[in-house]
């Protein structure tokens, strides 16, 4: 029996901005962009001389430049039109913009709320909190499949395996105690939200194979790819993790099985969004749904949280005879796949801030490691 920070008693026991084309000759840039006079005078036959500009300009062929001179024209009526257009862009990335921070002010005063109600101020709610961003994130997920009925952008090994990860948590810790937290919250709590990440992984698996299934983006979700049929390169990840919890895992519950199950979980969830930012990284205009992108931040803030509490606790995740390696591997893998994020965070935070869609670079430093 564990006496550290997360074991508990009995454990091991059961605008476009853009104005216009100049005009021809010496007439100002629009007219009237400051709202008065010449206020962005352009010189005489500026650009007009060059290209097809002036031409236009000039009103010989019905382009770019014959609009300069009307009255519909980009800066004539910048004055007049953008007012509502920028102004309703403006509106609709305020729109979205409260949208993500409602998103997230409600996970965080749900998680505030139960923080207060069961945790008691323990440590160990960090594991709680943990899972219960990865419920959050994975109910996003749902959302934004079922509401646009598209799983573009989803990668299906990542949720394969994701299921993989809360079924064997779940074959833990309905059976031992070994492995809760330590708080009011291991007693029903973490179970519910294991459950409820294991359904809405399930559901969103579902979503992505057979309703939507003409959407999905097979051609990008690609992950080991090599030498099994097509759809199976999770395997790649699932297998060999296994073997490695098999012969490296702690002994908390003195249950080989069972202490099994919950080091495989734990090993292979640090791996597990590897599909995911392979899939971004194939995507060729990078750019990322913002409610796939709440999914992965959501999870990656969850794998965060638990990175904190083990970096604590790791030293408790010993063997039988008494190796801490365990615990070392945990952090270890932990702390890779925050590296592989921290592009994806910082994209992330820039799209959330400014109300843009989340567009990742071809090769970020982190993830083109993937």
């Amino acid at each position: 029996m564990s006496s550290g920070a997360y074991a508990r008693h009995g454990a091991g026991t059961g605008s476009t901005g853009y104005s216009s084309a100049p005009t021809h000759g010496s007439q100002n840039y629009g007219g009237s962009y400051g709202g008065g006079g010449a206020a962005y005078s352009a010189p005489a036959g500026a650009y007009g001389q060059q290209s097809g500009y002036g031409q236009n300009a000039g009103g010989q062929q019905p382009g770019y430049g014959q609009n300069a001179g009307q009255s519909n024209n980009f800066g004539a009526s910048y004055d007049q039109e953008p007012e509502t257009k920028k102004g309703g862009k403006k509106s609709m990335a305020l729109q979205a913009l409260n949208k993500n921070v409602l998103i997230w002010a409600g996970f965080f005063s749900a998680s505030l709320f139960v923080y207060l109600l069961i945790s008691g101020g323990d440590f160990s709610f960090l594991m709680t909190y943990g899972g219960m961003a990865r419920m959050f994130g994975f109910g996003i997920l749902n959302v934004k499949t079922f509401t646009s009925k598209r799983a573009t952008g989803v990668s299906i090994k990542t949720l394969q395996l994701y299921c993989i990860v809360f079924f064997f948590r779940l074959t833990s810790i309905v059976r031992h105690e070994g492995y809760l937290p330590y708080d009011k919250s291991g007693d029903w709590l973490y179970h519910g939200i294991e459950i409820m990440a294991l359904l809405f992984t399930s559901s969103a698996l579902w979503g992505c194979m057979v309703p939507f299934k003409s959407t999905y983006q097979a051609d990008l979700d690609k992950f080991g790819e090599m030498n099994v049929p097509a759809g199976m390169g999770a395997v790649y990840l699932a297998v060999p993790v296994l073997i490695l919890a098999m012969i490296v895992h702690p002994n908390l519950n003195s249950d080989w099985f069972s202490d099994v199950a919950w080091t495989y979980a734990m090993y292979l969830e640090s791996v597990a969004l590897v599909p995911q930012l392979f899939m971004f990284q194939k995507q060729t205009s990078g750019v990322v749904e913002l409610y796939t992108a709440h999914f992965v931040a959501a999870l990656g803030f969850g794998r965060l949280m638990e990175f904190i509490f083990w970096v604590y606790s790791h030293t408790e995740l010993a063997t039988s005879a008494g190796s801490k390696l365990p615990g070392y591997i945990a952090l270890f893998s932990q702390f890779m796949q925050l590296v592989l994020m921290i592009d994806f965070f910082w994209y992330y935070y820039l799209a959330v801030k400014n109300a843009t869609p989340l567009v990742l670079p071809s090769h970020g430093a982190a993830m083109g490691m993937v």
